[in-house]
């Protein structure tokens, strides 16, 4: 069972249910539809024969891996064989890399649409997809000009705008109807009926081999997380943040040496047979070539730098 919202205008950023019969209550599902262009949208909201597809599904686990193995066998054999293959890593559970030969599908697509078990409950909760900047926008509120800020904004003559500045500040002139998102991995630009299409952005970044699509500047791992604070010639500096009790693999570098210096917390050092301990304002240099491992045997996180 999934949940149709009711309409109350023609959306052309949401995904659609045709239904047999306009009735209340429980009722079959007689098509998913894809987002339609603004005359189709309003065909529709004209017809009474559609909802909103709110992506938000009800089944029987059981039922849900019956109907998947039926039209969808290649989904349920790939997760299947990844499953049973999967190794514990700390306090990960890591499938294998038999799920990689998954197909790529949607639970619309590679269940949905085929199964004839599927009914579909007409609902009104106020209901927002927040699938666009442009989404938030209209759901976080608005000043006299029409602009939602957050973060550091300075704005003159702007107007009908979403401005986040997550990381430092973010300035306009004599704009309006932009949407505009600063984040330590990218900055956004778009305007806002435009949104939507960020897509083709990405679209863009995966025809050029580029990266980042795929990686935050903060990359998680099983010990804790690292983060990217500078880069240049000849020099990298790295936030690095270390779970209570946990550890880095034993490891060594060719090309390059590394200063650590504690921020918070406590670390246990290995550097080649030396073993130390170091609190919070105190560093240590480790020399290339030189077999190197980070602990934390404290009870907060550890955070230090390393350059």
């Amino acid at each position: 069972m999934t949940f149709g919202v009711t309409l109350d205008r023609a959306e052309t950023g949401y995904g659609y249910i045709e239904v047999a019969d306009s009735t209340a209550g429980l009722k079959c599902v007689k098509t998913f539809v894809e987002k339609p262009d603004q005359e189709t949208a309003e065909r529709y909201l004209a017809s009474g024969q559609f909802l909103w597809n709110s992506g938000m599904f009800v089944m029987g686990a059981q039922a849900y891996l019956d109907e998947l193995a039926r039209y969808s066998p290649g989904i349920a054999d790939a997760t299947k064989r990844a499953m049973a293959d999967a190794k514990n890593d700390m306090d990960f559970l890591r499938p294998s890399d038999a799920f990689l030969e998954s197909p790529e599908d949607s639970i619309d697509y590679a269940v949905m649409e085929k199964t004839a078990s599927a009914q579909v409950l007409p609902v009104d909760f106020g209901w927002n997809d927040i699938g666009s900047w442009s989404a938030i926008w209209d759901e976080a509120g608005s000043d006299e000009k029409g602009n939602h800020f957050v973060g550091d904004v300075v704005a003159v003559d702007t107007s009908n705008s979403y401005i986040r500045a997550d990381k430092r500040l973010v300035g306009t002139i004599g704009v309006e109807e932009l949407v505009i998102v600063d984040t330590a991995d990218a900055v956004l630009v778009a305007n806002r009926s435009r949104v939507q299409d960020v897509k083709e952005i990405v679209r863009q970044l995966e025809l050029d081999k580029r990266s980042e699509h795929l990686f935050h500047s903060e990359v998680f791992r099983p010990w804790g997380s690292y983060e990217g604070i500078a880069e240049g010639n000849r020099y990298q500096v790295k936030c690095i943040k270390v779970k209570p009790g946990a550890a880095l693999s034993l490891q060594m570098h060719h090309h390059r040496s590394e200063h650590w210096i504690v921020v918070r917390g406590t670390v246990r050092v290995t550097r080649d047979d030396e073993v130390f301990t170091l609190g919070e304002n105190e560093s240590t240099y480790i020399p290339r070539g030189e077999k190197h491992r980070l602990e934390n045997p404290g009870r907060l996180m550890l955070e230090l730098i390393e350059v």
